[in-house]
């Protein structure tokens, strides 16, 4: 591990990286701070982009922008009440009123500070962890593969907004999508209709930009365009008084936050709630939440930067993304030729320790770059979505042509933005549609050679001690919700009798 880090910090002080590593700090810090913009959607627009780089900086470019998000959505739920990223809707119930007061400089360098200290804890409990069940995962085979798949794909029940049935079915939609091509196994040709675009796959990256940043452009566009303005605001890092008050929530939601990133597919937008609710829970003035207090605005923010870190542990150690932006570096690497998991320590330990580094001083550059950044995005707000959703559509396109070089891509990735919109408009979770069509093809592949392994006996999967604990740690994840919500309305009948 140390000599990982050293090796890490040798290749990360090399101007270049320095240079996609600012660039993409900048690219995080825009996305994230403009509502509509969010930091998945620039991940997913620049991923083509990075086709045509060496892994280093693409990686420490994407991931620059997936950290630098997380926090620059503050900005706006603070300014605007207006999350620039879902990440900071906690951030609004504090953060807007301290505004309103006449301290938004103050909730700003709150915002500032927690969510560098709550991503600086997160990276080195990454830098410690992840190795550690790498290799652990090292014994795993294809049945534990297949398990640990399905163990992901069982976390629909979280990324569906309470919404199972809806999320099952969009879970089964990205399955068959990633189905559709030439069979693995056999060669056999699967729902191709004769076309030779379809016998490779619909590749996944028309598919993601279709549904995430399309969908959302042309959602946008439906909305009344607001005509919000930014008064000079004067932005302040907390003195030692007040760290030292705030220093405690930082800690425990940092902590928590780490332990929710970790679980895949929940997400730094369950950690900011929850870790809000419990900063309530602890506080001895409780009644004052809500109204602009610091604990208010330091819970959630370190807590959901501190859960963007933990959500590349899983990734990194067992190729399963702990939440959307995850999913799409995990589309990255595949894209790269890199499969994340046990073997990537041994195979791009240099890449995995260089990314640990980059977060490191992404975090650390939020403290000094944030500050500049709030006066010029001040000005950059006022540019009106017109202008701005046209250029996210000719990004789309031009880096959808260029993974490929196929108009083909381009149709896929128009259509399903189409659907996007309708699936938005109805309130479907798009997530498990992504989570569908990533996990797809690691799924399938596993329980087939699983299947082979044991002579097409179903028990392989149930005499080996990982992959019988996480099949049911998998039914478990799926049945509790439905579980949950039985036991609630017993409750409520039961309070409403009495």
């Amino acid at each position: 591990m140390i000599e990982g880090i050293l090796t890490g910090i040798t290749n990360i002080i090399q101007p270049i990286h320095i240079v996609f590593l600012l660039f993409g700090l900048f690219i995080g810090f825009l996305g994230g701070a403009t509502p509509g913009i969010s930091g998945t959607m620039l991940v997913i627009i620049l991923l083509p982009i990075t086709y045509g780089l060496d892994p280093t900086p693409a990686f420490l470019l994407l991931t620059a922008i997936y950290a630098t998000a997380v926090f620059s959505g503050s900005i706006s739920a603070i300014l605007f009440k207006t999350p620039g990223a879902p990440e900071s809707v906690a951030t609004v119930f504090d953060g807007y009123p301290m505004a309103k007061n006449g301290q938004a400089g103050k909730a700003l360098g709150i915002a500032i500070l927690s969510s560098a200290a709550g991503g600086i804890i997160g990276t080195i409990i990454l830098i410690f962890l992840t190795p550690t069940l790498a290799g652990f995962a090292l014994q795993f085979s294809a049945p534990e593969f297949f398990a640990l798949a399905f163990l992901g794909l069982t976390v629909v029940a979280s990324l569906s907004g309470g919404a199972l049935i809806k999320g099952l079915i969009g879970v089964l939609f990205g399955l068959f999508i990633a189905t559709i091509g030439r069979d693995v196994i056999t060669g056999t040709n699967r729902y191709t209709f004769d076309s030779n675009y379809l016998l490779m796959g619909i590749d996944f990256i028309p598919v993601l930009i279709g549904l995430f940043a399309i969908a959302e452009v042309l959602r946008k566009f439906q909305e009344v365009e607001l005509n919000k303005k930014v008064g000079k605001v004067i932005t302040k890092l907390p003195d030692l008084k007040l760290f030292k008050k705030i220093s405690g929530v930082i800690g425990r939601s940092s902590l928590l936050g780490i332990f929710v990133g970790i679980l895949p597919g929940v997400g730094a937008t369950t950690a900011s709630m929850l870790s809000y609710s419990e900063a309530a829970r602890w506080s001895k003035r409780k009644d004052k939440f809500g109204t602009g207090i610091p604990e208010g605005i330091a819970a959630p923010e370190s807590a959901n930067n501190a859960a963007s870190m933990g959500a590349m542990v899983p990734l990194l150690s067992l190729g399963i993304p702990g939440s959307a932006t995850t999913a799409v570096i995990l589309g990255a690497f595949i894209l790269h030729g890199i499969q994340p998991g046990p073997m990537m320590f041994s195979a791009q330990g240099d890449l995995v320790y260089t990314i640990f580094i980059g977060l490191l001083l992404v975090n650390v550059f939020i403290i000094f770059l944030s500050i500049p950044f709030i006066k010029l995005f001040s000005q950059i707000v006022k540019i009106p979505y017109m202008v701005i959703g046209p250029l996210i559509l000719v990004f789309c396109v031009i880096g959808t042509y260029a993974v490929r070089n196929s108009i083909f891509d381009v149709w896929v990735m128009l259509g399903f933005g189409l659907l996007g919109y309708f699936f938005l408009k109805a309130k479907f979770p798009l997530a498990p549609v992504i989570l569908g069509v990533v996990l797809g093809p690691l799924a399938e592949e596993n329980f087939r050679r699983a299947l082979l392994m044991g002579n097409n006996d179903f028990m392989i999967f149930f005499t080996r001690p990982i992959s019988l604990t996480l099949i049911i740690l998998a039914v478990i994840s799926l049945l509790f919700p439905i579980i949950k919500n039985m036991i609630d309305k017993k409750k409520n009948h039961r309070d409403q009798a009495a």
